[in-house]
């Protein structure tokens, strides 16, 4: 009877969550590069082993930190809230160099990402959502990688349009591999492990938003769907983690808002401080945040802790 019943589970997930992605408008070859980004992802997971023989100095570790706090800044900064929710705007150099650096994260191209991201806002926790938090928190974090989900229904055509994020998305897995054989030129094997210990723990930390984020935390914000405000995501993810306030704002700049006994509260968001400060060198403009009005007008719910 449970094997049934994991085999329904099983037919439900592969049937119902993207079926329009079978008939998807882009080549076989484009498939090809998209599947070589879960194995890279794999391989990081296994060279991170390397570091229980090399050791890791203090130069190692101020490299594991300095490529997780950069890439993950490519990550929500260009990636989600630039590229995906356009909360701002760049000249186009910016937008070429952060996909550059977001692709580096392993974290695929630029269409592949605002694809599935724009289908989780669509479909939210239902059939669509390409990591509903429905099927699990493991399909949530990483399982749906590994099924047709990872394939997109279709791609951004903003995107698409532009020719050197097309072929940053198109070679999402060079800017990888080259960051992988920087860090060996730098500083030999303990750093490539350094490397590889970096991306895995980015990878876990950008996934924790679509695991964790709809499962532990709290929700002020109304929004109809599993979306949570999880402050230890937050903090992984330099604000990603208020998910709910996100999720209630999709278009805004700065996610680190809430509602504290009928007042706006400012929370940390490291993402929107590196945006102001792109802004304040004049690489950024026209941020897009909702007054203080609009927030406490917005529908609420009476916070209620889950973790």
């Amino acid at each position: 009877m449970l094997i049934k019943n994991r085999l329904s589970v099983e037919e439900s997930l592969s049937h119902q969550m993207i079926p329009q992605s079978e008939n998807c408008a882009y080549s076989w070859l484009t498939k090809i590069s998209y599947c070589v980004g879960p194995v890279l992802i794999i391989v990081c997971h296994f060279g991170t082993a390397l570091a229980l023989v090399t050791g890791l100095s203090l130069g190692a570790w101020l490299w594991i930190f300095l490529l997780y706090g950069l890439r993950m800044l490519a990550t929500t900064a260009i990636y989600h809230r630039l590229l995906t929710h356009k909360a701002y705007s760049t000249p186009v150099i910016v937008r070429w160099i952060g996909s550059l650096v977001g692709a580096s994260a392993g974290q695929m191209g630029p269409s592949w990402w605002k694809a599935h991201h724009e289908a989780h806002h669509q479909f939210v926790d239902q059939p669509g959502d390409p990591h509903s938090s429905r099927y699990g928190f493991w399909w949530a974090h990483c399982r749906w990688l590994l099924s047709k989900n990872h394939f997109p229904a279709s791609l951004p055509a903003d995107i698409e349009q532009d020719v050197v994020l097309r072929a940053i998305d198109r070679f999402h897995f060079l800017p990888l591999i080259a960051l992988g054989y920087l860090s060996y030129l730098i500083g030999g094997l303990e750093y490539l492990s350094a490397f590889f210990i970096s991306t895995t723990l980015l990878f876990h930390g950008v996934a924790l938003v679509n695991s964790a984020c709809h499962k532990f935390g709290n929700t002020p914000f109304a929004t109809g769907d599993e979306s949570k405000n999880n402050w230890v995501v937050a903090m992984l993810t330099l604000g990603e983690g208020w998910h709910n306030f996100h999720h209630a704002f999709p278009w805004s700049a700065r996610q680190g808002i809430t509602i504290a006994n009928g007042e706006v509260e400012y929370l940390t968001d490291w993402t929107y401080s590196f945006i102001t400060g792109l802004q304040f060198l004049g690489l950024a403009s026209k941020l897009r945040t909702p007054s203080e009005r609009v927030v406490l007008a917005s529908p609420t719910t009476s916070p209620k802790m889950e973790v």
